[in-house]
């Protein structure tokens, strides 16, 4: 790998992004941009590369309204977030994980040159089984472990959208069960747990000039 020609400033661009409020639906996300927004959720770290995830991304009009179906009623505060947006990002979780998919993963990875012998592929495999059957099993929490690798996905798509300049908005007031029926997920092993509407901030978004707030770094980290 290269080395960065230049260094970017990390603490000005988590100073820099918010959750917005309003997106102008005029501006659009560029193809390059949208590219650079793949690669960000393909290529994020998951517990022992599980991946258990899909991505429905909508960027047509046809395509955020019926994103949108999650955002009425009780959560319609929200639909002009998603109409709005130059793209939406609706995050799933595998809800279970069987052999098959477990041989799918450890053949992509021998595709791409992970493993230089059979054994080390098999150790891999072995370990990557032993630790679902742990949540699975003797924690019982395998679907919330599960979640868990799609919330470090949402994490790297905030701050790599915000290094790109493209704000954002996490959402959990969806209505998961309306957009799980909307694109028959759970027929397909999958479940909605998030959505993130990407773009551009209004100039009159609220947020936007409302200052950021956070605990002290003296009361959240100790350094040892």
């Amino acid at each position: 790998m290269q080395a960065v020609a230049e260094k970017i400033d990390i603490k000005e661009i988590v100073n820099w992004r918010y959750s917005t409020k309003e997106f102008d639906p005029a501006k659009k996300i560029s193809e390059e941009d949208f590219d650079q927004i793949r690669a960000l959720l393909q290529m994020s770290a998951s517990s022992t590369n599980i991946q258990p995830w899909h991505f429905v991304i909508a960027h047509t009009e046809e395509g955020k309204k019926r994103i949108a179906k999650g955002t009425q009623g009780f959560f319609q505060f929200n639909e002009a977030k998603v109409l709005n947006a130059s793209h939406v990002v609706l995050f799933c979780a595998k809800t279970d994980i069987d052999e098959s998919y477990m041989q799918h993963l450890l053949e992509q990875e021998d595709k791409d040159g992970r493993y230089p012998n059979e054994e080390i592929k098999q150790g891999m495999h072995g370990g990557r089984k032993t630790f679902a059957d742990i949540h699975r099993y003797d924690l019982k929490d395998f679907p919330h472990w599960l979640e868990k690798q799609v919330y470090l996905n949402v994490g790297g798509l905030l701050l790599g959208a915000a290094a790109l300049g493209i704000d954002a908005l996490p959402m959990e007031g969806i209505d998961l069960k309306a957009l799980d029926e909307e694109f028959g997920l759970r027929e397909q092993g999958s479940t909605a747990v998030v959505a993130v509407s990407l773009g551009f901030r209004t100039a009159t978004d609220f947020n936007a000039h409302t200052p950021k707030s956070r605990l002290p770094q003296s009361e959240t980290m100790t350094i040892i």
